[in-house]
């Protein structure tokens, strides 16, 4: 039997990782799910796909925020923004892997019950500066999080060109994934949604770096679970494995992370987390 299985924040520049991922075992009849930050520059994705593909069935891949820092060819030309996501798409259609600009496709595998068909629907969304309390504006939440220290090196390093700032390619991410998945709505059918980043920010918990959260989604994807029949919803960038159920739907961050953040004797093998047959626990705040 099939299964969909999930990983993310591979961050393929670290050796370790990049060596673990060459001794993955093969997986001829699984799919995989890449959730985001395979690595900072293309040629990491272009070696986590090259390795990947031959192993699993088939492939998703939905872009985190370091798969989209400002990368240079080689002519010495800057990639940013929607141009470096856009060439990150072209690379995962020559391998024949599905991103957020693909059709949803099918799941051929057992299903949740009353599910008479289940799609896989990777996106991505980006983030607004929105994840805050409310007492604090949007516009005033990059200088609140950098009361304690803490600053994303988004900010050096992700540009949202064309978009004049980040909250405006979120914005258009949002209502271009909005009209996609309304037009998939049926009776029956059940989703599992991709996104790098959490779509609630009550799940953007960071117990060492709170105000980090700023730069972990938008509120514009609050209730997306429910209002979009989603059976699972599989995310990354926290770097804490875990587990919840909201509303009857399974959350499960799925973060590898950097060497010491993962047991590196072990190999990546134990870090796929089983999305589909659903077989493994859900625990509220602990990890897996």
């Amino acid at each position: 039997m099939p299964r969909l299985l999930a990983i993310s924040d591979l961050h393929l520049r670290h050796r370790p990782n990049l060596a673990g991922l060459a001794e993955l075992a093969h997986h001829e009849d699984d799919w995989l799910i890449i959730a985001g930050d395979v690595g900072d520059k293309l040629d990491d994705l272009a070696a986590a796909l090259d390795a990947l593909r031959p192993r699993f069935a088939r492939l998703f891949w939905v872009p985190g925020n370091h798969d989209l820092w400002s990368d240079v060819d080689a002519d010495g030309a800057g990639i940013r923004g929607v141009d470096k996501y856009e060439r990150q798409v072209a690379m995962c259609r020559e391998r024949g892997v599905l991103t957020p600009e693909d059709p949803y496709v099918e799941w051929p595998g057992a299903r949740p019950p009353g599910a008479e068909r289940v799609l896989v629907a990777p996106l991505f969304l980006l983030y607004d500066y929105s994840f805050h309390p409310d007492e604090i504006a949007d516009e005033d939440a990059v200088g609140w999080s950098a009361e304690t220290g803490v600053v994303c090196a988004d900010e050096m390093y992700l540009r949202p060109d064309p978009h004049p700032s980040r909250q405006a390619w979120c914005a258009a991410r949002c209502q271009y994934t909005e009209r996609r998945l309304a037009e998939v709505q049926a009776e029956g059918t059940q989703l599992v949604l991709i996104n790098h980043w959490p779509l609630l920010q009550e799940l953007a918990w960071l117990p060492r770096i709170p105000r980090f959260m700023v730069w972990c989604g938008t509120r514009r994807s609050a209730g997306w679970h429910t209002r979009f029949r989603a059976c699972n919803v599989v995310y990354g960038h926290l770097h804490i494995r875990r587990s919840f159920e909201r509303d009857g739907v399974r959350f499960d961050e799925v973060s590898l992370g950097y060497p010491k953040q993962w047991q590196v004797e072990r190999g990546i093998d134990p870090y796929l987390r089983q999305i589909l047959p659903p077989n493994t626990p859900t625990w509220p705040g602990r990890r897996w």
